[in-house]
């Protein structure tokens, strides 16, 4: 999209070239998003789930797509000539997600792990896919859940983890940030070239609806580095690094869900 049509462009211009460099140093690789160390602490704020006021169904994402399929109520999906159909339909997503409106509530993880006796998160592993095993059926979730997009928080959680982040800035919302996406979320696949943007946080909620991508920022830090958060391409949580007090904050928050992942600091 040409840069003068993109509605962040004013608010939120090209940050210069060499803004990544200390992330480069600090973490390395950033094609899936720069993954920081501590700084001196850490949390994980895990994108948010839904269930339907109903219930999980015993009917599972995959075994509606298949029945669907069968009477012909849906036709088979394929791009290029590649079957979209091979494999499970696991009812996950991919990028940015809303509430799923009326008659959804919000299904903490802690709640499903009380419920099927699965960790929150698995010994070892990161927030992901291979999370609650036993909450689905060969892999696929029940239709009344509705499980964490992937590589995105989602509109809430973005949003009220902004809000924390500048009540935890001496600046508030005048705090200088840069924001970075990484080229697998460009709609132009662009490994060449790193696209930071430079904004103040006060903004940062527009760019949850940044045209050029379907995904919340890789990275979002303050320009004095005292906080970066990462939100990896194949992860359904962020990390956000950073002073204990915001870290506190996260995980005491009653809208955000955070938890430590000791093996993960």
């Amino acid at each position: 999209m040409p840069e003068e049509s993109n509605p962040l462009s004013g608010l939120w211009p090209p940050a210069p070239s060499g803004t990544t460099d200390w992330l480069v140093e600090l973490c390395h690789d950033g094609t899936t998003g720069f993954m920081p160390p501590v700084m001196p602490d850490a949390a994980w704020v895990l994108n948010a789930m839904y269930e339907h006021e109903r219930g999980p169904a015993e009917t599972s994402y995959h075994e509606y797509r298949q029945a669907r399929l069968a009477d012909g109520s849906a036709q088979p999906r394929s791009i290029a000539g590649i079957d979209l159909e091979v494999g499970v339909s696991t009812g996950g997503g991919l990028g940015r997600a809303e509430h799923p409106g009326p008659g959804w509530r919000r299904l903490r993880w802690a709640e499903l792990a009380r419920r099927t006796g699965d960790p929150v998160v698995p010994d070892g592993l990161l927030p992901s896919y291979r999370a609650f095993p036993s909450a689905r059926k060969e892999g696929s979730w029940p239709l009344g859940i509705v499980p964490p997009t992937e590589g995105s928080l989602d509109r809430p959680t973005w949003n009220r983890l902004v809000t924390v982040l500048t009540e935890h800035s001496p600046a508030g919302p005048d705090t200088p940030c840069l924001a970075y996406y990484n080229p697998l979320m460009l709609q132009t696949f662009d490994f060449d070239n790193l696209h930071v943007r430079a904004g103040r946080l006060g903004d940062a909620p527009m760019l949850y609806d940044n045209p050029e991508v379907h995904f919340s920022p890789s990275n979002l830090w303050a320009e004095d580095r005292s906080w970066v958060l990462c939100t990896d391409y194949d992860l359904w949580a962020t990390k956000v690094a950073g002073p204990p007090d915001l870290v506190e904050a996260l995980l005491d928050d009653p809208e955000i869900e955070a938890i430590r992942l000791p093996w993960a600091p």
